[in-house]
């Protein structure tokens, strides 16, 4: 089996860490939150135009600082109807220390201004792996959907309650359901395989 690999996630969202631990749960490895670990790390700079570009900045910055294997996703929502806004902005839509509610509230405000109460999107995912000996890893996912104003269900975190596939917001799905159909559960499931083989 050799030993454990210890990999930080550059992450203080406990929704994200719960959801890469439960994935990973099989391979020799053990993920540590940001918020684990001693001390504080200035945030990442995420000025990339893409999720892919974000989430190689994440990776690098905090394999950097905690000198530990890292990984990091950045993800985000585009909508149609709004070209593809809020996208690598998704986190901080209404500003930069926007809670979910105040996200979710301009998205709805600026479908309204087009007279829409719903729209097609996409969620997008880019996880990225760096490893202490240069290794870099990169994987992608998205989930088709839809955005209506009506939200529902409490699971989930972000624009969940909005985001419609089929009948079921994202926020009503269960952790395993949601995985078997999301960005970032493909991303993981991607990233899984490749780290598997890099591990080996």
């Amino acid at each position: 089996m050799g030993e454990i690999k210890k990999i930080v996630i550059a992450t203080k969202n406990k929704g994200k860490v719960r959801e890469l631990q439960e994935a990973f749960k099989d391979l020799p490895v053990e993920l540590i939150s940001l918020g684990e670990l001693e001390g504080s790390f200035p945030d990442a700079v995420e000025d990339g135009t893409t999720f892919k570009e974000n989430a190689l900045k994440k990776a690098m910055h905090y394999q950097n600082l905690t000198k530990m294997a890292c990984m990091a996703d950045d993800s985000g929502l585009e909508v149609e109807a709004l070209n593809g806004a809020p996208g690598v902005y998704s986190a901080r839509f209404a500003g930069e220390n926007a809670t979910d509610a105040d996200n979710n509230k301009k998205l709805l405000a600026e479908l309204a201004k087009q007279d829409l109460d719903k729209s097609y999107a996409a969620y997008k995912c880019a996880l990225c792996y760096v490893d202490m000996d240069g290794t870099m890893l990169l994987a992608e996912g998205s989930c088709s959907g839809e955005i209506r104003n009506v939200p529902k269900g409490n699971n989930g975190f972000g624009y969940d309650p909005y985001f419609y596939s089929g009948d079921k917001t994202m926020a009503e799905m269960t952790l395993e359901e949601k995985q078997a159909i999301s960005h970032r559960g493909e991303a993981i499931r991607k990233l899984g395989e490749l780290l598997a083989k890099h591990l080996q």
